[in-house]
């Protein structure tokens, strides 16, 4: 992932490459790298699958926020993993999904998936606790990594729909991620 970003970053413009810092390193060692109260925003977007226990990573970003500083996160919702294979009439694996937070990644890998209510817990023992969330891909996430967008008006309404049950009962329970905002105390 770092070379995938390093490759992108070469990409563009020097004003852009010379405000980014690529770190390799351990979440949870976050105090190697930056002072505490360091950011007013941090995403860990996508990265959590990969970690066995994530609290202490978490701490570790948390630790960054100034005050009424946002921790967002993007996690793969555990809560829903049986939604995928159901909808694509995969009965065994959605059977199989209910009762487990592993799964296999869009890229091959064996992974981890969150529940909302325990990184709930998580940010309140971390001193940023949940300040909102939304679902992520609720009725987008059967369609294939590299399908056509469509028509302009279809993709307004396609991300009307999805922006709308992204934040709306019993929607959002069910999308593919959960997006969550934690606020430092």
């Amino acid at each position: 992932m770092l070379a995938a970003a390093r490759e992108a970053l070469a990409g563009e413009p020097e004003g852009i490459r010379a405000r980014v810092r690529l770190i390799e390193g351990d979440g949870r060692d976050t105090g190697v790298h930056f002072l505490p109260g360091s950011f007013d925003v941090v995403l860990c977007h996508g990265v959590l699958m990969y970690v066995a226990e994530p609290d202490g990573m978490l701490a570790g970003l948390a630790r960054m926020l100034a005050p009424g500083g946002l921790l967002s996160l993007l996690v793969r919702n555990a809560d829903a993993l049986a939604m995928r294979p159901g909808l694509s009439g995969d009965w065994p694996t959605a059977l199989t999904a209910f009762d487990t937070t592993a799964y296999t990644n869009r890229i091959g890998l064996e992974v981890r998936a969150d529940r909302r209510a325990a990184l709930t817990s998580t940010l309140a023992g971390i001193g940023a606790p949940l300040h909102a969330w939304y679902g992520v891909r609720v009725f987008t996430d059967t369609a294939p990594d590299d399908a056509e967008l469509p028509p302009e008006a279809e993709l307004a309404a396609l991300l009307a729909a999805e922006e709308r049950a992204g934040r709306t009962d019993p929607y959002r329970a069910v999308a593919a991620l959960t997006h969550l905002f934690g606020v430092r105390g």
